[in-house]
């Protein structure tokens, strides 16, 4: 790999090291100034005596099926004249994990620009560094002798963020002046075996330092291995004879044109030449410096005349002005002042006048344009044809004034899908807005007909959508107001010290049940929730359940094409089937569901992340203990010594069922809110005794159970139920999670 690297160190070397003086002479108008879309001006040139010295040649070459420049060795990206800096792709130098001798190899590319006209920009450029537990050295053992290095380290790729380098994962350091020559060397010191899994490569290059923008791509990439992709800008300062100043540069002095300047280099010996103030174009020819048309940039003060001249500009005042020399101004006449002043307010007033007009028609066309688009016609239409239809499209209007303006003191919640606010319409019917997160246009073209199946929704146990606003961008819900919270503060939060009976929580469980049994078998089209939790369980006055927050919810697809393809909810909560296939469907719901069994049966919160990573997931726990016949290990002392053990055992059989991995052997919501009716009996009654038995396909399994018969019990569906307890102290409600 040395004698490659040398090859192309040394050819570059041999075309920039020509010393030949520069020549007076001209180049002829035949001369190609184009290679592939990038100017090559004069001193550089492409072809026999086009340039200003051999130093200067490009050559035009097809590369990948294209012209373009190159410098020798190296692509040329672009010239400039006016900084004196061209810029060219230099090689990645690499340091890779190989699979097969598993060793680390490096492939380290060097420059040798000494000799010619030519230096490596130490305002530019920067030594770049990218990897995991990676240094890397630049140095200079030729005339500055310099040395320096750079550190990159990284744990892991949560660690990384795009952009700027900051040493994780990217580090960079300036270079000297006058640098002609440079090499890169990896240490080999490091441990990469933590991290060659995902980082299988160390990168470093001296390139341009504001081209460059890091990603965390490039820690795991091993395409910069490939030499026609592994190459980044480098900026390099250029001169006119690296041995020459301006005060010394006679005879062959390379500014011909009259109009220009000579500057010395900055960055080691050899001068510049520029157009003097007033004058643009080439310097390095004869006639190049052409005057510049001030007067295009409109120099000259208000009421004055811009007149062009020769490297410069000149202005004079327009009749009916005069020149004020002591602030440079073009200061009118005092007898136009006050009949300037009372037409310009007039004007002004008119002006002022019909701009509000036209913003007002442009408001209410905005207005109308959003309306149509979140489907208002169809929702009219359909109010129209059914008069019977409960729902009401709000005016933006209305729902300002019902927030106070959105008020900061109105927010009830927050979440992924939107921003709540508690507000008063119609007098004095309290309600929740929710004004939600930015949609697609998709999502734009099915929201009317979305909020046509919600409004028809009338579940005791479903948060009811009384209407919405369609003129904004994004449309906004109006639901009822729910007021004592969520069931996840009754079982975590801040209710949790209310000490809820378990039989109010298996109600509780059961009203929701039935909600979303509703959304999967009687809606029309189905509907999935998407987002089931006990944090969009809310309570009302009675405590009763009410599923909320569809943010998440989509219409049943009556084929698997309409699956939605983006994964969404709560983790925790999550269908692991769904993960898996970015398929939802109503045994996603049932999944999700099961883990707030767990919840109601345990008391335990779904993810525990600051507990022994074995530990973290409910659910899993469950299953475990389940597994090895030992529920007791799992469930709170209260629910133990209190609960009968049938219900205990039948609940948890319940949740098994709804965590199976397959979601087609999982139960229907149906079955669930049957079998917690059930269940709940033993919790109401667990003295009443059996006189006959019946045989049942139930969801336990299949096994045949005792069927509970209730004296006088004829619905299970009221808010309260004889035995329960009642927490008094009011909370609060999240509609947004």
């Amino acid at each position: 790999m040395e004698v490659r690297f040398l090859q192309l160190g040394l050819g570059f070397l041999l075309l920039l090291a020509a010393k030949h003086d520069p020549a007076l002479a001209v180049p002829s108008s035949q001369c190609q100034t184009q290679c592939g879309g990038v100017e090559i001006p004069y001193p550089f040139g492409i072809g026999d005596n086009c340039s200003l010295s051999s130093s200067f040649n490009v050559s035009c070459q097809i590369h990948d099926g294209v012209y373009k420049p190159f410098l020798g060795f190296v692509e040329v990206l672009n010239i400039s004249l006016a900084q004196g800096t061209i810029r060219v792709l230099n090689q990645i130098s690499t340091y890779c994990y190989n699979n097969s001798s598993g060793q680390m190899e490096d492939n380290r590319w060097w420059l040798d620009i000494r000799g010619g006209p030519f230096r490596f920009s130490d305002v530019h450029n920067k030594f770049t560094v990218i990897g995991c537990n990676t240094l890397a050295y630049i140095y200079d053992n030729t005339s500055t002798g310099y040395l320096s290095g750079c550190v990159s380290t990284c744990r892991n790729l949560s660690d990384l963020a795009d952009g700027p380098c900051s040493g994780i994962g990217c580090c960079q350091t300036a270079i000297p002046r006058n640098m002609g020559y440079y090499e890169v060397l990896f240490s080999r010191g490091f441990n990469t075996s933590k991290v060659q899994r995902f980082s299988p490569c160390s990168y470093a290059v001296l390139m341009e330092a504001e081209a460059f923008n890091f990603s965390t791509k490039y820690i795991s990439t091993t395409t910069f291995n490939d030499t026609r992709i592994g190459r980044a800008p480098v900026v390099m300062d250029w001169a006119i004879s690296n041995k020459t100043t301006c005060e010394v540069a006679t005879g062959t002095y390379a500014c011909l044109s009259t109009n220009s300047g000579c500057v010395d280099s900055a960055n080691g010996l050899g001068y510049l030449c520029n157009c003097s103030k007033g004058y643009q174009g080439n310097p390095y020819l004869q006639g190049g410096c052409q005057d510049v048309d001030e007067c295009s940039s409109r120099p000259c003060p208000s009421g004055g005349v811009c007149h062009n001249t020769e490297g410069g500009y000149r202005c004079s005042c327009r009749a009916g002005r005069k020149f004020n020399r002591q602030r440079t101004t073009c200061d009118p006449d005092t007898g136009l002042i006050i009949g300037v002043a009372v037409g310009s307010l007039v004007l002004v007033i008119f002006s002022s006048f019909g701009y509000m007009i036209l913003q007002k028609r442009k408001l209410n066309q905005v207005r109308q344009e959003h309306f149509r688009e979140h489907g208002g016609m169809i929702l009219f239409e359909r109010m129209r044809s059914e008069k019977g239809l409960a729902f009401t499209v709000f005016s933006e209007a209305e729902l300002i004034q019902a927030t106070n303006n959105y008020d900061k003191s109105r927010i009830i919640g927050k979440g992924g899908h939107g921003t709540v606010y508690k507000g008063i319409v119609k007098g004095n019917m309290p309600v929740a807005i929710k004004r939600c997160a930015l949609i697609d246009e998709r999502q734009k073209k099915e929201f009317g007909q979305e909020m046509l199946i919600l409004s028809q929704i009338n579940h005791k146990n479903i948060v009811k959508l009384v209407g919405c606003c369609l003129e904004v961008e994004v449309p906004m819900l109006v639901y009822e107001f729910i007021p004592k919270g969520t069931l996840f503060e009754l079982i975590h939060g801040k209710n949790q010290a209310l000490q809820i009976s378990f039989s109010t929580l298996l109600r509780i469980a059961h009203e929701a049940a039935e909600g979303l049994n509703f959304l999967h078998s009687y809606a029309s089209p189905p509907i999935i929730h998407g987002d089931v939790k006990t944090a969009n369980i809310l309570l009302d006055e009675n405590y009763m359940a009410k599923v909320s927050d569809f943010g998440a919810s989509i219409l049943a697809p009556s084929d698997k094409e309409q699956y939605v393809t983006m994964v969404q909810g709560t983790c925790g909560y999550l269908d692991p089937e769904y993960m898996l296939t970015c398929q939802l469907t109503e045994k996603s719901d049932v999944f999700s569901f099961g883990v707030i069994l767990l919840e109601v049966l345990t008391g335990q919160e779904p993810l525990k992340l600051d507990g022994p990573e074995t530990e973290r997931s409910l659910s899993s726990n469950f299953l475990s203990a389940m597994k090895e016949n030992n529920l007791d290990a799992i469930l709170p002392s209260h629910v133990k010594g209190q609960e009968n053990n049938e219900l205990i055992r039948g609940l948890a059989e319940l949740a098994k069922q709804c965590l199976d991995m397959c979601g087609s052997n999982r139960p229907s919501m149906k079955e669930i809110a049957d079998e917690l009716g059930r269940l709940r009996k033993l919790s109401l009654h667990p003295w009443v005794q059996v006189d006959v038995e019946m045989e049942a396909q139930s969801l336990l399994g299949g096994a045949s159970t005792a069927s509970f018969e209730i004296e006088g019990a004829t619905s299970i569906g009221y808010p309260t139920q004889e035995g329960e307890s009642l927490p008094m102290n009011p909370g609060s409600s999240y509609y947004a999670r």
